[in-house]
């Protein structure tokens, strides 16, 4: 039962079960979704979906599997003109609701054409012709548990309405990040700081107490680690060229970082490109601003936390070869993947975040250097989740 429906939704990505679609098979035939599209929309919804963040996927799903129960285009407006004067909304007990049969979305199709060719004039209360109230399949204000709304407002909710009104489309996490959820994200880092790093200096004194009950009154000092942030970050980023669309994003991240106080130390550098023997202080990425990367690397100690930002796009030249870079003032005297190499091999952590959607990684035309910078970094898309997923491997110890 609804097969194609448990694919559709690992199409868009909600991540079920059979285990979960079992249980939801069970459920259907205990009779728990009261044989009404919607009792089965919200039912599948609590069996089937995990988190929050996958709620705009499943609405997704349901609203492409279930659309042929939405109003038909071709509606004349003279079936409008009789839904203009609305009885008032007519509620339906969930006890009377159990009458109701099962249905069938290509019955009720069959059902609404026929209606449109037959019906002759306005109708409000009824049961049968398309009018408001009442307990017709089709118009508003009234209930049928598996009706199509037409016009007016929804009453006792369809279920592929309340599927396309995508109430939880602020829940996604695969969607381009704002200013909040990056100082969200940002802050994971100083949580973690205050749990696993740094020396164990302070004295826990539940731990202690605890231990020594446990030791039947020998004294047990329990040391911890205390609550300053360790964490240092170091932010390069990509300036100019072909990161141009991708300027909103990156002013958001520089506003969300410096709103930011959660950090032992935290630094920004910039590259066009690709980083060579020179990197930035400054985007404009001039020489006036340049450090040298031996000395960047000299500078930073291994424990920084490292983000690059990028859409990893050039000509392989600037990566593979001496004097590759696109600047025509500059030129490399060693490849850009060499000094990339020299990057991920100073720092314990580092990871690359690229603004292009990870599904065009492979059919864009920086596909050949985004798949060589991938074998030295790690990549993560620029949404929330890609982010989380960065952060959680800036986690790892190492």
């Amino acid at each position: 039962m609804f097969i194609n429906f448990f694919y559709m939704l690992k199409a868009y990505g909600v991540p079920v079960s059979i285990t979960e679609w079992m249980t939801l098979m069970e459920a259907l035939g205990r009779g728990m979704a009261l044989s009404s599209l919607t009792g089965f929309y919200h039912l599948a919804r609590a069996v089937l979906v995990k988190s929050e963040t996958h709620y705009d996927r499943y609405d997704l799903a349901f609203a492409n599997y279930f659309r042929g129960i939405e109003t038909p285009v071709e509606l004349t407006e003279k079936v409008l003109q009789w839904l203009g004067k609305a009885l008032p909304p007519l509620y339906i007990s969930p006890e009377e609701r159990k009458r109701f049969q099962d249905w069938d979305l290509d019955e009720l199709r069959r059902q609404l054409e026929q209606r449109l060719r037959e019906q002759k004039g306005e109708h409000h209360g009824g049961g049968n012709w398309i009018g408001t109230g009442g307990t017709s399949r089709f118009g508003h204000s009234g209930y049928h548990h598996a009706g199509i709304r037409i016009g007016g407002e929804s009453v006792n909710k369809s279920a592929v309405k309340v599927a396309a009104q995508r109430n939880f489309r602020g829940f996604r996490t695969d969607e381009t990040i704002g200013v909040r959820q990056f100082e969200v994200a940002l802050r994971k880092l100083r949580q973690l700081s205050s749990k696993v790093e740094g020396p164990r200096e302070e004295l826990d004194i539940d731990e202690t107490i605890k231990e020594t009950g446990d030791k039947g009154g020998m004294l047990q000092l329990v040391w911890t680690r205390g609550r300053k942030n360790l964490v240092k970050v170091a932010l390069i980023m990509d300036s100019g060229g072909s990161m141009m669309p991708y300027l909103r994003i990156c002013s958001r991240l520089f506003t969300a970082i410096n709103r930011s106080s959660h950090f032992k130390d935290l630094r920004f550098f910039f590259f066009h490109n690709c980083v060579y023997q020179h990197i930035f202080l400054d985007p404009s990425c001039h020489m006036d601003s340049a450090v040298r990367t031996e000395d960047f690397l000299r500078l930073l100690s291994p424990d920084y936390k490292v983000i690059i930002l990028g859409d990893a796009s050039m000509a392989p030249s600037e990566l593979t070869m001496v004097d590759g870079s696109i600047d025509w003032y500059y030129s490399n005297d060693e490849p850009g993947i060499t000094w990339l190499r020299r990057i991920a091999a100073h720092f314990t952590h580092a990871v690359w975040l690229n603004p292009i959607p990870a599904p065009f990684w492979d059919r864009t035309i920086g596909t050949y250097t985004i798949s060589m910078i991938r074998e030295v970094f790690p990549m993560f898309e620029l949404t929330v989740e890609g982010l989380e997923g960065a952060i959680n491997k800036l986690q790892v110890r190492k």
